[in-house]
């Protein structure tokens, strides 16, 4: 397996995890997310506009979405978002470098499932060499990380295993309920 293969399948393992997740929202949208500023919907609505300054804007890629049904909101991006991929892949897409990243949005989604799965009070699933993956991605590129101002300061953690270490390094409290 290449590495371009390898981040891909990666990112929809990921991105798989997050659409398991909105599929359970149904009801619970308007429900509080350890995101201050976001409910439930808001999480996935976060989402979908990230890939579409990111990845589905810089390859052409707009889906047609439905204004007022997150899981439908959710599944036409995720849709398209396979599409972008084949054109950035296949094209030589000048703002869209994919092993750069798709590592990124591997950890967005990460963490956007946990913000999700908490708020509607379901259980997320994380893969957990996933989540090594983008602990030391988020890691070693830690200064640009919290230079975004998207991830708050890690909290600090003993003992946990790798998605509550992932989870905590992006200053998420993984005991947050």
């Amino acid at each position: 397996m290449t590495q371009a293969t390898s981040v891909i399948n990666n990112y929809r393992c990921a991105r798989n995890g997050f659409t398991a997740v909105v599929a359970q929202g149904e009801g619970r949208w308007a429900d509080a997310s350890p995101c201050p500023e976001w409910d439930a919907r808001g999480v996935v609505e976060h989402v979908i506009g990230f890939h579409d300054q990111l990845l589905l804007g810089p390859t052409g890629t707009t889906p047609t979405r439905p204004q007022d049904d997150p899981i439908a909101r959710w599944g036409e991006t995720a849709r398209a978002i396979d599409s972008a991929i084949d054109v950035a892949s296949s094209t030589d897409v000048a703002d869209v470098n994919l092993d750069g990243l798709l590592p990124a949005l591997t950890g967005e989604f990460l963490a956007h499932t946990w913000d999700l799965a908490k708020a509607i009070g379901v259980d997320p699933h994380l893969d957990p060499e996933l989540c090594e993956l983008s602990y030391a991605f988020m890691h070693a590129n830690e200064e640009q990380v919290r230079a975004t101002g998207l991830f708050g300061a890690a909290v600090p953690l003993d003992n946990a295993d790798s998605a509550a270490q992932f989870i905590a390094f992006i200053g998420r409290d993984p005991a947050w309920t």
